[in-house]
């Protein structure tokens, strides 16, 4: 017997997945990572665009939802979306869309650069063609959503007009690219026989070379940021840059682990939703903060020792 449907305004929640902002605080990283430390109204310009991007995300959702309504409704887990399960009625798409949108461009037109107006615009624009066409051209699809991760960063770094280092997009391509191939791993391992993935251009056949691609694409991500801190972290950010070597292991841990994880069939179909709920994840994540915070406000006689 299936569940019983969610109220109307649960379903709305469940629709916007207000969860998945969290992504969108990659628009504030530029903003984390600058020498020095933010100013309120760098700090104010960096939350504004976090939720323009929250919003138009939500906007892309919705969108997604109402195209995909059939494949959602084949999909084992998909098919509880609000949409595809009738939680939600098909008519209050649009309104909802447009609304959403609506709030979004507003926003960034009314409080935020006009550099940052066309990113949003673009970043739209990129959901949008990979909803209606490029979800569906093989490895096309992967380089996209790591590109739309790494577009946030971009647009952070306008909105708030902090210059983004290319060893920064050059990481988070590389990483974006490993979730991204997991995600894909996730649901090629799902299938039966020869079957391909409704609406993506992959077979059963793929899942072992994307099981190759994607590990290799978080060890290089790892390798950026080993390169960076050996060359390209200079003092005018961090007192002791050679503290953030502690960080390369750590990576390299949770990169293996989510990809150990997946092959085992543990993980979820969002690897980025899985991280963010992982406590693993998260103690990785909070132990290379506080790397990256000692090795920029490390005292003076700790340096000392570092030096000698």
């Amino acid at each position: 017997m299936d569940a019983p449907l969610p109220s109307l305004p649960h379903a709305l929640v469940k629709e916007l997945r207000i969860h998945q902002w969290a992504k969108n605080a990659l628009v504030a990283l530029p903003v984390v990572l600058a020498p020095g430390l933010p100013s309120g109204e760098v700090l104010g310009r960096a939350a504004m665009a976090a939720g323009a991007f929250s919003l138009c995300a939500s906007a892309g959702y919705v969108l997604n939802d109402l195209l995909d309504i059939e494949a959602d409704r084949a999909h084992p887990t998909k098919r509880n979306r609000p949409f595809a399960s009738g939680a939600l009625p098909l008519k209050l798409g649009p309104p909802l869309f447009i609304g959403l949108l609506v709030v979004s461009f507003g926003a960034s037109l009314a409080f935020l650069p006009q550099g940052f107006t066309l990113m949003l615009a673009i970043y739209f624009a990129g959901t949008v063609s990979y909803s209606l066409y490029l979800k569906r051209k093989l490895l096309v699809d992967v380089l996209v959503l790591a590109g739309l991760y790494t577009h946030r960063i971009l647009a952070g770094g306008i909105a708030t007009s902090i210059v983004i280092s290319s060893w920064l997009l050059g990481f988070s391509l590389f990483f974006f690219v490993s979730l991204a191939f997991a995600k894909r791993y996730v649901e090629l391992a799902a299938l039966e026989g020869g079957e391909k993935i409704k609406n993506r251009a992959y077979y059963k056949v793929d899942v072992a070379m994307v099981g190759a691609m994607g590990p290799a694409s978080g060890y290089l991500a790892a390798l950026v940021f080993s390169l960076y801190v050996e060359m390209g972290a200079h003092r005018g950010a961090y007192h002791e840059p050679r503290v953030l070597w502690l960080a390369v292991p750590v990576l390299l841990f949770w990169v293996s682990r989510v990809w150990i994880l997946t092959g085992r069939g543990h993980m979820q179909d969002d690897p980025v939703k899985f991280a963010l709920k992982d406590r693993t994840s998260l103690i990785c994540a909070a132990f290379i903060g506080a790397l990256a915070a000692f090795a920029r406000f490390m005292p003076p006689w700790v340096n000392g020792i570092f030096r000698n």
